[in-house]
């Protein structure tokens, strides 16, 4: 008889994993490690996740790695920008490469037509040896070679068949600056014994941080396709979802019982653990797609009751004062608004130290067709 996960028995499991359910005592590079990066497209917004899930976590204890070249932020899985260790970034995107490729060629491919890849590159490359470059300007000494096609097609050109970072000070914590690239080898130096990442390392490593999983939540995770045979191929627990879906899982790894507490935890915009699954139902709720947030608009930040989304949160400054405000989906039960209350000082205290702070609960938003 297969063992059946129910939805709750998969959110805890996902939650211990994401080190959500009990925030972690570890190196904040091995935190990053584990959770096999997180999406960072914003220079800031992602120490909040790492804060969620730390011990007596700080802005410098990221800013310091990154700045030291121990962390880097790249364009990754899906294409988008993560925030992953030095050894990572060069393991993992000769593995992401070809969907990097295609993805760029989808929506360049014209305007890049005639273009030798090749040449391309290597004029990018001794480019941005010189000095770190935003895209705009990159494109318009690219241009200078290739005058008859678009500048901005041949920046993101570069940008898919080099391994290009962001440099800082863009991404240091209370720190600003332009949005400058540079290649893997100049800011990390020569790969040595880092060898490209195996499909087979990429979906275990997948597996430890948002197990249990399906195929097609790695695929959606990672951007690639044609996973089913490597997680077949591999000696993992097999489970059923209560509608019968099949889960695959490291043998070994933490499933804690459906009714663990799950503790108020505070989301960023573009947190992974809300993007990394086909199925979200793990941890988002109808209400969550109730509230029918602009898909291309400025991402929600949000929170969990019970190891699920129950609202959104931003910060904002009003004088000397930093107010959070809490929206959530529905009235909170008194014992959970207090602990998200409790939990949103805290987080006031890692955001804003220096200001005063004020926690306000807002009604929640009137959604079409209620």
């Amino acid at each position: 008889m297969e063992n059946v996960l129910s939805r709750r028995a998969v959110n805890r499991a996902t939650l211990a994993r994401q080190l959500l359910l009990d925030k972690a005592e570890m190196p904040v590079i091995d935190a990053v490690e584990h959770l096999a990066g997180l999406q960072a497209q914003t220079p800031h917004t992602w120490y909040v996740g790492l804060w969620s899930r730390l011990h007596g976590f700080r802005g410098e204890s990221a800013a310091g790695p990154l700045g030291e070249r121990e962390l880097v932020r790249a364009a990754l899985m899906r294409g988008t920008i993560h925030l992953v260790s030095a050894r990572d970034c060069l393991a993992l995107r000769p593995l992401v490469q070809p969907m990097i490729e295609r993805a760029t060629m989808t929506t360049f491919g014209r305007r890049l037509a005639g273009v030798d890849p090749v040449r391309l590159a290597a004029a990018a490359r001794a480019h941005l040896a010189e000095r770190p470059l935003t895209f705009a300007a990159l494109g318009r000494l690219l241009a200078e070679e290739w005058p008859d096609h678009d500048p901005h097609a041949l920046g993101q050109g570069a940008r898919a068949w080099l391994t290009l970072v962001q440099v800082p000070p863009r991404g240091l914590w209370g720190r600003s600056g332009p949005v400058a690239h540079t290649t893997a080898e100049s800011w990390l130096g020569p790969a040595g014994d880092v060898h490209a990442m195996t499909p087979q390392t990429m979906v275990l490593r997948y597996l430890a941080a948002f197990g249990p999983a399906s195929v097609q939540d790695v695929q959606q995770w990672s951007g690639l396709t044609r996973l089913t045979e490597v997680m077949t191929g591999l000696d993992l627990a097999e489970f059923r979802t209560e509608d019968g879906g099949r889960l695959f899982d490291l043998p070994g790894a933490p499933r804690p019982g459906p009714d663990v507490p799950a503790p108020a935890r505070f989301l960023y915009d573009y947190d992974n653990l809300l993007r990394s699954h086909a199925d979200r139902s793990r941890v988002i709720t109808d209400a969550y797609y109730a509230q029918n947030y602009d898909p291309h608009g400025w991402a929600v930040s949000s929170f969990l009751i019970d190891g699920f989304t129950a609202g959104d949160w931003r910060v904002t400054r009003q004088g000397r004062t930093s107010v959070l405000t809490l929206r959530p989906y529905s009235p909170l039960p008194d014992p959970d608004a207090d602990d998200l209350t409790k939990e949103g000082a805290r987080l006031l205290n890692f955001l804003a130290p220096g200001d005063a702070h004020d926690i306000r609960f807002a009604a929640p938003r009137s959604v079409t067709g209620e």
